[in-house]
């Protein structure tokens, strides 16, 4: 006798039928077909109702039995295991998709910056049985994006396995006033004041590249450039434009060009000059080592390098979304960005 049925329990039953003889049967789970090169997904849904017209389908896709289930008190179909997985982790900013070979995705309802905790993630895929699948803490997401996904590895499980789960989520609520474990923060919309620096720009002998950059990189997450100045490469200028667009009450101010370290490249100092406290100039990410960050009276400045206008990701790309979800970057932030932040050299 089963534990379960000792304890008036009805345990899992599964029973394995020739597709022949499963004419008006209903599928227990889904099955997947797989085209290599072609497709991969879900060809039969689960309580699909078998015909005489689905036996070559089953048999082609290597299906010479199908399993009918009387799901036992103590256990979760796989669905419904991942689907209550994702409804506990599910916050602000997500969408569920539709339970699918034991999957539910996790998808960004808005562009903006992924919450995830990793400990919380790793906890999850301790219990055994259930995975989860995420993108990185501040990763910057598109609407309609993954940004985790859900999955039960057996058919059925117990439903101990889920309750831990379920448990460590609530947890994690209540040690973070209510906030949901997995969540898509917004990003506010910035009106930025733009600085570009360098003599031969000013001059005109050479077209400015940088601003188009930054515009679309801005525009592209609900920003804008509000303006756009031209300095030659003196440091006092260049320190009476910064104030300048301070007083003008913009809500963050990038100042491109003069970032290496050849003498006359002015713009950190000038930064510093115009009172900015900074918090890191130099970053441990590639490209984009010498990207500066500081606030200037509480509004973010950042002094890009020419890494910017040419690679399509650098540490400007991973500041940018978080100074707009309302962060307020510190030495530790900068710190992190090594671990994964070789993108170039």
């Amino acid at each position: 006798m089963s534990d379960n049925e000792s304890n008036g329990k009805q345990a899992t039953v599964m029973r394995e039928i020739p597709v022949e003889e499963a004419v008006g049967m209903r599928l227990a789970h889904d099955l997947t077909q797989i085209v290599p090169g072609q497709f991969k997904g879900r060809k039969y849904k689960r309580g699909h109702l078998i015909t005489e017209a689905d036996i070559p389908g089953l048999l082609d896709i290597g299906k010479a039995h199908i399993y009918t289930l009387d799901i036992g008190d103590n256990d979760l179909h796989e669905d419904d295991a991942a689907g209550r997985l994702a409804e506990a982790l599910q916050g602000d900013g997500i969408v569920l998709s539709e339970p699918h070979e034991g999957k539910v995705s996790l998808r960004a309802q808005r562009t903006g910056l992924a919450v995830i905790p990793p400990e919380l993630v790793e906890s999850i895929n301790r219990i055994g049985d259930i995975a989860l699948a995420t993108v990185r803490h501040h990763t910057l997401v598109r609407e309609g994006q993954p940004v985790a996904a859900t999955r039960a590895i057996p058919l059925v499980l117990p439903k101990t396995k889920v309750e831990a789960a379920e448990k460590l989520a609530a947890n994690y609520r209540l040690a973070n006033d209510g906030a949901a474990p997995i969540q898509v923060r917004p990003l506010n919309k910035f009106k930025v004041g733009l600085l570009t620096t360098g003599s031969e720009v000013y001059s005109g002998r050479i077209e400015d590249k940088f601003g188009p950059v930054v515009r679309a990189k801005l525009e592209a997450l609900g920003s804008e450039v509000a303006e756009q100045r031209f300095t030659p490469d003196d440091r006092q200028t260049i320190v009476n434009h910064i104030r300048s667009l301070f007083d003008s009450g913009y809500d963050m101010i990038l100042v491109t060009g003069g970032m290496s370290v050849d003498p006359d490249d002015r713009t950190p100092g000038a930064i510093r000059e115009a009172g900015a406290r900074i918090v890191s100039y130099g970053t441990p990410m590639l490209p984009g080592s010498m990207l500066l960050i500081g606030y200037l009276d509480g509004v973010p400045i950042m002094g890009l390098p020419g890494c910017v206008m040419h690679d399509p990701h650098t540490s400007f790309d991973v500041l940018l979304p978080r100074i707009l979800a309302g962060d307020t970057i510190t030495q530790e932030d900068v710190v992190t960005m090594g671990y994964g932040g070789l993108h170039g050299c």
